[in-house]
């Protein structure tokens, strides 16, 4: 299995790829579901670590000067994306991410970690973006931090769903900020990849699953 194969079965085996009868936060009806919550363990968040270094070093090997994990869910991304680049690409990348309230005493300041600088190529590692609230926010916040480059955004899944606009959110994040964007995989490779699959035993993927996801997909999906 390739890479992205391979974290598909690890989002299954953690609890945080389901399947059965949600509603997002838009009020969408939907088959499936990425709650990466459910992430809970130091294994988990060193192989989840892992899986965003390689997407990071395929696409991104080098125009790289920070990470920024938007808090609360982008912070430990940040970490452990940053030491799997290290440990397993000899990359020394700094990390940083923002706090929800600015701290008024000690250091002070909205950030922790490394202090971007004015030029500084940044890469915002984020779960999953459905509206791209946190990262249209993130992108206000280095106005009042430094004069930096934003230059990637690196999220775990796609889901291809339309944003304010017929096209997908992150598309509408590449046209409004010019950021390139880098889903580890995209919800038709989770498809094709788990469609009558097993993993451990089960098929999470059947045809009705199949069938209902695709349905989803045309009512919602980006044009």
């Amino acid at each position: 299995m390739n890479y992205q194969e391979e974290f598909i079965t690890f989002m299954v085996r953690s609890g945080v790829l389901t399947f059965g009868d949600f509603t997002t936060k838009s009020g969408r009806k939907t088959p499936y579901f990425v709650n990466t919550g459910n992430y809970k363990t130091g294994a988990q968040a060193a192989r989840l670590g892992d899986y965003y270094a390689a997407c990071i070093q395929e696409h991104m090997p080098e125009g790289i000067d920070c990470l920024f994990g938007p808090a609360y869910k982008g912070i430990p991304l940040a970490v452990s994306a940053a030491a799997s680049l290290y440990r397993s690409y000899d990359r020394d990348l700094p990390y940083c991410f923002n706090r929800k309230e600015v701290k008024d005493h000690g250091e002070g300041g909205s950030m922790v970690g490394y202090k971007p600088k004015a030029g500084d190529r940044v890469a915002i590692i984020e779960d999953v973006v459905t509206a791209g609230t946190a990262v249209r926010e993130s992108i206000q916040l280095f106005q009042q931090v430094a004069p930096v480059e934003m230059k990637a955004l690196f999220v775990s899944v796609d889901r291809m769903e339309r944003g304010t606009r017929s096209c997908s959110t992150l598309d509408e994040l590449r046209q409004d900020y010019g950021i390139q964007v880098y889903p580890i995989v995209t919800v038709r490779e989770i498809i094709e990849f788990l469609h009558n699959n097993p993993v451990d035993g089960r098929v999470h993927i059947d045809d009705d699953m199949r069938a209902r996801m695709e349905a989803y997909l045309a009512e919602y999906g980006a044009r």
